[in-house]
């Protein structure tokens, strides 16, 4: 096991430069690590780590979410008015529409599972995404970062949300005999994790304020409390995933101070999961199904990000942005990466038939869209930042 982590981290370090030297994400020489070393190439990868991979996605998962949550303003959503609010949904649904409908005319997969593929695909990546943004906002007045502001918010929700359909779909999928039970179970779920949330998050306020603790211990403890609520899943219909969400949403609106504060922790945690996580999805694919499924594969890709835009273009078609500023927020909605690792190998862990497909095809998305993605927001962006943007009224 030490000499699969040696390999691992040496490895992914020194890909890591060379993409960087290249401009392209850092994330695909994780990815392209874990595909060398995994058991479809050299197999060097201790089989120990292998089969707890399933466990450390759902952690990065976890790190996702919380740093999603404290990331995420509601009051400035409010402030940025609808086309935010549709951003935050829209442009997803499109694109989980599209793919369900169409992946299984172009692959071996039944349409429950075309759906579960949509809802793999469809979020956009908060690594490639989140970064940019923040250097937009930081260098220039509020005033001015409306449209990065928009992306940053509004991407949150949207990982959330895709997230949650993409849960509700599993479950339909485990339990088909049981669909009538499930759909009553399902907003329940949705309702009293979002509940949970809420109330462990104003604990957490309160404690806080009140008990002298290092922001280390703090992210710890929030940590636990995120853990808890995966453990209860489990026990009771509820959704762990937006309980986390919803416990980071308040510490922001209740405690911005400490949840700026907990950004740089959080970042560092991060730096690890994202290797674990992008080397374990890299390593779980098997590269030889690429032959089969490829072209059909940057074909329904180039369909569904046409659908994304095209909810993009509509969420903000009644805003008073400019042309640019348009491209702007389209362009930006187009990588795929840190969501697609996390859940997109969950199907074929499960037995799923069609599992294998929905991961390779999950890290096809990631291998295309990240690059271009980035490469597009920051060309786009050099030409809108150079000018005064225009603030919605």
């Amino acid at each position: 096991m030490y000499i699969s982590l040696t390999l691992i981290i040496i490895l992914s370090i020194s890909l890591y430069l060379i993409f960087e030297k290249l401009k392209f994400p850092g994330l695909l020489a994780f990815i392209l690590t874990g595909i060398i070393l995994g058991p479809f190439v050299l197999d060097l990868i201790d089989e120990r780590i292998l089969n707890l991979s399933a466990e450390l996605r759902k952690i990065a998962l976890v790190v996702i979410l919380i740093r999603a949550g404290l990331s995420l303003n509601i009051s400035d959503l409010k402030e940025m008015g609808t086309p935010a609010i549709l951003l935050s949904f829209l442009p997803a649904l499109f694109e989980i529409l599209i793919i369900g409908l169409i992946s299984p005319l172009l692959f071996d997969l039944t349409y429950l599972e075309g759906f579960i593929l949509g809802s793999v695909i469809a979020a956009v990546s908060p690594a490639v995404i989140v970064p940019k943004m923040i250097k937009y906002i930081d260098k220039h007045k509020k005033n001015d970062t409306l449209v990065a502001r928009i992306v940053l918010g509004s991407a949150s929700v949207d990982d959330v949300i895709v997230i949650v359909i993409f849960t509700t779909l599993i479950q339909f999928y485990q339990n088909q005999n049981e669909i009538i039970k499930d759909m009553f179970f399902i907003p329940i779920s949705i309702i009293s994790g979002i509940i949970l949330g809420i109330i462990s998050g104003l604990f957490l306020v309160y404690i806080f304020k009140k008990i002298l603790l290092r922001d280390t211990y703090k992210v710890m403890v929030i940590f636990a409390i995120a853990f808890f609520f995966i453990f209860l899943e489990d026990l009771i219909p509820i959704s762990g995933l937006l309980s986390i969400m919803s416990l980071g949403i308040i510490i922001m609106s209740f405690y911005p101070v400490l949840a700026n504060r907990l950004a740089p922790k959080l970042s560092k945690i991060w730096a690890i999961s994202e290797i674990i996580l992008f080397v374990l999805i890299g390593a779980a694919v098997d590269i030889f199904l690429f032959q089969t499924i490829g072209l059909w594969t940057i074909l329904l890709l180039v369909i569904s990000l046409s659908a994304r835009t095209i909810g993009v273009l509509i969420s903000i078609s009644k805003s008073r942005f400019k042309f640019k500023e348009k491209m702007f927020i389209s362009v930006s909605f187009i990588p795929k990466a840190t969501v697609q690792a996390a859940i997109g190998a969950i199907p074929l862990t499960l037995g799923m038939p069609g599992g294998e497909i929905i991961l390779a095809i999950s890290v096809v998305s990631i291998l295309t869209t990240a690059p271009i993605g980035a490469f597009l927001i920051d060309h786009v962006g050099k030409t809108l930042f150079n000018h005064t943007i225009n603030v919605q009224s």
